[in-house]
């Protein structure tokens, strides 16, 4: 990952966070699932008219400051606090892109909706990666058409 054409130097980002990761490289909310909101939130951004900038960034950093593998209240806002440090040193973004990105990384924990398509395509992306721990997403829990279609076509089927 080098720099992209969004002006984005994700490499040493992504190098910088996942060396200050306190659950290690094989959490299952470290960077294999970092990598797979990233894939995710790109499927999704077209498609929701989504800000891919902030997608990408949101997916690296909205479980980089975890301590557990559980509820862990708060691992939101303290992601979002570890973006605003790293602004200006590992990535630049608009201000109205950092605010979008602050508020997805910090309410991402809540369970909330959202008719804004780029904290949608965010939360999203982090919801469809649930089979993870077992769970699937839940297309009433999706702010996206794309992410509710996803997301109902991993519910079960009902036997005929």
């Amino acid at each position: 990952m080098g720099v992209g054409d969004d002006g984005l130097d994700l490499r040493n980002l992504w190098a910088y966070v996942e060396h200050q990761f306190e659950l290690g490289p094989y959490s299952l909310h470290g960077p294999s699932h970092w990598r797979r909101v990233e894939k995710n939130g790109l499927l999704l951004a077209p498609r929701a008219r989504a800000d891919e900038r902030v997608v990408r960034l949101f997916a690296v950093l909205h479980d980089a400051r975890r301590l557990d593998e559980g509820t862990d209240m708060g691992h939101g806002r303290r992601g979002a606090e570890l973006a605003e440090r790293l602004r200006g040193q590992h990535f630049d973004i608009d201000d109205e892109g950092f605010q979008k990105l602050y508020y997805a990384c910090a309410w991402h924990e809540k369970g909330r909706v959202t008719a804004e398509p780029t904290i949608g395509a965010c939360w999203d992306a982090d919801r469809l990666d649930l089979p993870r721990v077992g769970a699937r997403p839940l297309p009433k829990y999706m702010s996206t058409p794309y992410g509710k279609q996803l997301a109902a076509e991993q519910e079960p089927r009902p036997e005929r």
